[in-house]
């Protein structure tokens, strides 16, 4: 399972800090967990993660490998801003069965299943790609890098974003390819027949046409320019279909 970092963010300005940053509307922790995003002042992704409440204060839920970052990039924004922010000892538990009473269910996907947030590690044999893969649900560092713009990769979809927020930063780009503009590019659910690893680029008659991403037996993720994703295409050694909504 991806290893994940919690941190705590306490302060008077800790919500407006963050209304003023991520691509949800943290006035939804209240709720439950929240899907957000980082970006940076051109649209493009930085880093994807969780918020959610406990003891009264904001939670952030991070990728391991993105977690020093996200945190330089939030401390840099930070300025004067009463908001500290500061790693705790808690562990992620997940599960697809029913939430547990201190859970949170995933807001991507209902297949994704809960998220609990306790100061005992945790030990899962669920195969968390095959979910994601199965249900379109990107992953951090691997479906999604710097070269993203959320809209993408399926972020409205994802309950990732909100669109009546208000201004954050990247919102304009956002916003832009929300209203002005038709995705000609983005992630789809393919199958793959054959050999390749993620990564590997996508062909069809000579043309390069994507690239392939995370994986779970036949069906995998990738990355589309859905203009030219017509037909049997390759990968490497295999052969890539996609059933174009």
């Amino acid at each position: 399972m991806t290893q994940r970092r919690i941190f705590c963010l306490t302060g008077k300005d800790t919500r407006d800090f963050l209304q003023g940053l991520i691509t949800n509307d943290i006035a939804k922790v209240d709720n439950g967990l929240v899907y957000t995003a980082l970006l940076t002042p051109q649209g493009k992704y930085i880093a994807d993660f969780f918020v959610f409440l406990s003891g009264g204060d904001i939670h952030l839920d991070a990728d391991a490998d993105q977690a020093d970052a996200l945190v330089q990039r939030l401390s840099m924004y930070k300025l004067r801003a009463d908001v500290t922010i500061q790693e705790v000892p808690l562990h992620l538990h997940r599960g697809t069965g029913d939430t547990p009473e201190d859970g949170f269910a995933d807001p991507r996907h209902s297949a994704m299943g809960w998220r609990a947030y306790r100061d005992t590690e945790w030990r899962d044999d669920t195969d968390w790609t095959a979910l994601e893969v199965g249900h379109l649900v990107p992953q951090s560092g691997v479906d999604l890098t710097p070269d993203t713009f959320i809209l993408e990769a399926g972020f409205e979809r994802l309950n990732g974003v909100d669109f009546k927020k208000g201004c954050y930063v990247g919102q304009e780009v956002t916003a832009r390819m929300k209203h002005k503009t038709e995705l000609r590019k983005g992630l789809a659910q393919v199958t793959v027949t054959g050999d390749a690893p993620p990564g590997t680029e996508i062909t069809a008659n000579g043309k390069s046409v994507g690239t392939l991403l995370s994986r779970a037996g036949g069906l995998a993720i990738a990355y589309l320019r859905f203009d030219r994703a017509k037909g049997p295409m390759q990968a490497g050694d295999a052969t890539v279909t996609w059933d174009a909504p």
